[in-house]
Order: structure tokens, then C-alpha cells, then sequence
């Protein structure tokens, strides 16, 4: 996983090996750095936090994606626990331009090695719109 920002209370990162490929759509990962299996285990705090970092990170994502040429249409969130009982939330966003799995489709991962990750200058731009939407 590739760190994108960082919080005293949760991480986000990028899938080194995405779902979905980045032109098409997007992959990444919002955990607590708590060790809770659900979000029910959250407190009042912490799930309060959880929904405005979610919310930060989709502006963001939205922003910054479309500065480098990929147009969101949406996100799509989705709470797993399917390797290990620790929450994360994954976002899954939708490109306009999509191809293969159009943005109305239901997500199809694939888990492909070919798939486009992030690229170091995504992140720089999704680092920095999170950054002004936090202040």
C-alpha cells in the first residue's frame, strides 16, 4: 500500500495492486489506526471522524483526479473485513470516461496486474486538495 495521508486517528493509502484501473475507475483505503473489527466497535469520536474523512478524501479524490484528466463522477464506499476482522473502508471511485465497467455498472474487481495504480503524481494532487480541505 502506498501512503497518501495520514491523520493522528486514520490512514489512507492506495492499492499497489487495484481492482479497478485507475483510468476507469479508482482504489483506495481509509483504516483506523485503532484495532476494531466494525464500525460499530468506533466510538462516538472516532465514527464522527471516520465520516468527515470520507467525505474530505471524496472532494479531494474528485478534485484532484480531474487536474490529472480523469473525471469522477462518484464514489463508491465499501466496508470490509474479508482478510483480517479490521475495519476498512474502501473507496471505489467512478470515472465518467470508463470503458470497461461503466460508472451506472456494478464493480466488478478484478484484481489484475496490468491495472493502473496511482502514479506519484496523483498522490501529490490528492495530498495537496486534502491538506486545503482540511484546513
Amino acid at each position: 500500500m502506498a501512503l497518501i495521508y495520514e491523520t493522528k486517528i486514520f490512514v489512507l493509502e492506495s492499492h499497489e495492486k487495484p481492482e479497478i484501473s485507475r483510468e476507469e475507475w479508482g482504489h483506495m483505503k481509509i483504516s483506523p489506526k485503532v484495532d476494531v473489527s466494525d464500525r460499530t466497535e468506533l466510538s462516538d469520536e472516532l465514527a464522527i471522524e471516520l465520516m468527515l474523512f470520507s467525505i474530505v478524501c471524496w472532494k479531494a479524490f474528485k478534485i484532484a483526479m480531474k487536474n490529472r484528466w480523469v473525471e469522477i463522477w462518484r464514489i463508491n464506499y465499501q466496508e470490509n473485513w474479508n482478510w483480517k476482522p479490521h475495519l476498512h473502508i474502501h473507496l471505489y471511485w467512478r470515472a465518467i470516461t470508463a470503458t470497461k465497467q461503466k460508472y451506472w455498472d456494478p464493480l466488478i474487481p478484478w484484481n489484475k496486474e496490468w491495472f493502473e495504480k496511482l502514479d506519484e503524481l496523483d498522490i501529490l494532487e490528492i495530498q495537496k486538495k486534502i491538506k486545503k480541505l482540511i484546513k
